[in-house]
């Protein structure tokens, strides 16, 4: 049993010397609190302070530091930035082979050779006439009252020659959409017993659309059991992954609520409602009583008129 490491005194004490190294490899308020010192191993601590970076929730900068034997002060090691148990993290990463689905890939793409594949083994061009016999002679009887008449193999060579996965012309530009190799070559083809054999057979390739289908000797798809041309490589090397810290992905954790009471704001906007025309009647009235004030004076001043025109008439008789 390994026995734990003690925690140095002085090197656990040395709050202010970890973060001053942070100082060095950190933008300003990039560094929290300090949350602990553990150690690592013999005259070895590690200070963890919080980190207060956008975008790195739960993330933490460590400092390790070291004493020598018998030395009053330690000495910074390394510095880095550790994402803790609560961080937001990418996927894990996995590569295109494992990612991808039979049912991402369709009938004009190609997929990579694979030299080893358990689902092939080594196959014969041709075979002797023996086994050709035997093939025959296994199609006839098997128990069964009938069999399929000439007429009936006709007919269905011909619906299944017209379908999807009938005979497909061979290309050799490599264009998407064109065929370099058809089934006739192809490890995963099954082929049929008695003479439609000839002409057709099964898919067994899971990847391929023809999956499970009578597919004719002359179809071709980006399945094909043989891919790899004599001056291709089995394998495509990738360029490494890059991380880019330049860029901040903003992340919303929480549920937005909205802090206003909807039906408080709505009894607020009638009561207002309210007092506008509130004012507006009071508007009006003040209006009416100013038009009756002035037309009565109005009347006033033609009365004094007719009066002075009375008089001045009395003193010319």
């Amino acid at each position: 049993m390994t026995k734990k490491a003690k925690l140095d005194a002085v090197s656990a004490a040395a709050v202010d010397l970890a973060a001053e190294a942070l100082v060095d490899v950190t933008e300003s308020g990039q560094v929290g609190a300090h949350v602990r010192a553990e150690a690592t191993g013999e005259r070895l601590v590690t200070h963890v302070f919080e980190s207060t970076i956008e975008g790195y929730a739960g993330w933490y900068w460590i400092v390790t530091l070291a004493r020598a034997p018998r030395a009053k002060q330690p000495t910074v090691c390394e510095t880095a930035l550790v994402p803790g148990d609560d961080a937001l993290l990418a996927p894990e990463w996995k590569p295109w082979a494992e990612r991808l689905r039979p049912s991402d890939v369709g009938a004009d793409d190609v997929l990579p050779y694979r030299e080893f594949d358990e689902r092939l083994e080594q196959g014969f061009e041709q075979t002797d006439a023996a086994e050709e016999d035997r093939a025959v002679q296994w199609e006839l009887g098997l128990g069964r009252p009938r069999v399929l008449s000439r007429e009936g193999r006709e007919e269905a060579a011909t619906r299944w020659h017209g379908s999807d996965f009938g005979p497909k012309p061979l290309s050799n530009r490599r264009r998407r959409g064109t065929v370099q190799a058809h089934c006739s070559s192809c490890g995963f083809l099954s082929l049929l017993s008695g003479s439609l054999r000839q002409e057709f057979g099964v898919c067994t390739n899971e990847w391929s659309p023809a999956d499970g289908r009578v597919v004719s000797l002359q179809y071709g798809c980006g399945a094909h059991s043989e891919t790899r041309s004599g001056d291709e490589s089995t394998g495509e090397e990738l360029p490494p992954a890059v991380l880019d810290d330049n860029e901040v992905d903003f992340v919303d954790r929480f549920e937005e609520k909205s802090i206003i009471d909807e039906k408080l704001l709505q009894k607020e906007i009638e009561k207002a409602a309210k007092a506008d025309a509130a004012k507006a009647d009071a508007a009006k009235a003040e209006d009416g009583k100013r038009d009756g004030a002035e037309a009565d004076g109005a009347k006033a001043d033609q009365a004094d008129d007719s009066t002075r025109d009375d008089v001045a008439n009395e003193d010319q008789a």
